[in-house]
């Protein structure tokens, strides 16, 4: 890496919270430098060309959102196509309507008004005043037979734990509705970029120097050298050099299939059944349903690209790897309020984003996060 002159900024991550960090400073005028250790920007939401389909490599990602100002912001860069994410899950061979709504409750109990759906919630709901952990919460909100086909198994193989080991919040934030409506989002803007998530970001970045293959630690010693402010999107705890303990995390593996034709006739499908080892499988021009390229089955021998999420257990291998899910339980948010404590001491690096601040953050978040934290740190600079 060479760098001939001190840029304001050196920002480790090319992803949402980076991108849009180097944006904003360097639409005020400030001079920054990107880098990451992958070989492409976008981080998690990086999508690759395959077959003519925009590919979401790292799991399927919807942009959703009800910030006016974060959209546009986005708009800037992209032309974007509506897409409602309503998954289907499969349960026992059957495919039921998901997330939960009252189309879910008809399937299951025959129920057909919300009235009737509230009835025999009711009888179904374990009376929990106080839920301490997510099993308890989802008990205490839908009964133990909706919670042991949608969520008990679902859960434990996303985060590799029992939902009783885990806090209420991990699932609060699942939608839940006693109408028809089965959009996962609620959020007044719903789409995908039209030419995908990588050229997303290559538009955000354009302009701005950006190193990618560079591994930030191995510079981490001399990076005062080359800017006055490091913005670091990585795990916070890495940073520190766990000096405080490891944080825990998790994360996916992806396996890849291209088929002919329409494979599954839907973009996302859930498996909650413990016994099945993938999470979903993604069905990827199913994003872009209006592109007729994709869906002309008059020979039936157009390509389609199919991926299945699989939780990834070894602890070890996520925390060096590839972390993606922070597990915001008592014990690693203890950890991090220690982190965030040290972070405190050197007023010349910020952290931000998934890893950096420990948060489950969805893209606007991080994009609104990076967009926010710049705007103060120009403003206490000046």
């Amino acid at each position: 890496m060479k760098v001939r002159n001190k840029y304001d900024y050196l920002i480790v991550g090319a992803g949402p919270f980076g991108s849009a960090f180097a944006r904003t400073v360097t639409d005020a005028g400030k001079t920054c430098l990107v880098i990451d250790k992958r070989h492409h920007v976008a981080g998690n939401a990086y999508t690759k060309r395959i077959s003519g389909i925009d590919v979401h490599m790292y799991g399927a990602h919807i942009f959703h959102t009800d910030s006016e100002r974060i959209w546009r912001f986005v708009n800037e860069f992209s032309q974007w196509r509506p897409f409602k994410n309503n998954p289907k899950a499969i349960v026992g061979g059957r495919v039921f309507s998901f997330p939960i709504n009252l189309m879910t409750l008809h399937q299951l109990w025959g129920v057909t008004t919300p009235a009737e759906a509230q009835m025999r919630l009711r009888q179904e709901q374990v009376p929990i005043k106080e839920p301490r952990n997510a099993e308890e919460w989802l008990l205490s909100q839908v009964g133990k037979d909706i919670y042991e086909l949608f969520f008990y198994g679902y859960t434990k193989k996303q985060w590799q734990k029992d939902p009783k080991e885990l806090p209420a919040s991990i699932v609060r934030r699942l939608p839940f509705r006693l109408t028809y409506d089965d959009s996962y989002f609620h959020a007044k803007y719903q789409a995908v970029p039209a030419r995908g998530y990588t050229v997303l970001f290559e538009q955000m970045l354009s302009g701005i120097p950006a190193d990618l293959g560079v591994n930030f630690f191995d510079i981490s010693q001399t990076w005062r050298r080359f800017a006055r402010t490091l913005v670091f999107t990585g795990p916070i705890d890495r940073f520190f050099g766990y000096s405080r303990g490891r944080l825990e995390y998790r994360s996916l593996r992806f396996e890849f299939e291209t088929h002919r034709g329409d494979f599954q006739g839907h973009a996302v499908f859930n498996y909650p059944d413990e016994s099945i080892p993938y999470l979903r499988s993604v069905e990827h021009k199913h994003f872009l349903p209006s592109d007729p390229k994709h869906f002309d089955t008059s020979d039936g021998m157009e390509e389609t690209v199919v991926s299945y999420d699989y939780p990834l257990s070894d602890l070890d291998d996520v925390n060096c790897e590839d972390p993606q899910y922070p597990i915001r339980d008592e014990r690693n948010t203890r950890v991090y309020r220690e982190y965030a404590e040290l972070a405190k001491r050197d007023p010349d690096v910020l952290f931000g984003g998934r890893l950096g601040e420990y948060q489950y953050y969805d893209i606007d978040q991080a994009i609104g996060s990076a967009i926010s934290k710049a705007r103060r740190h120009m403003d206490r600079c000046i």
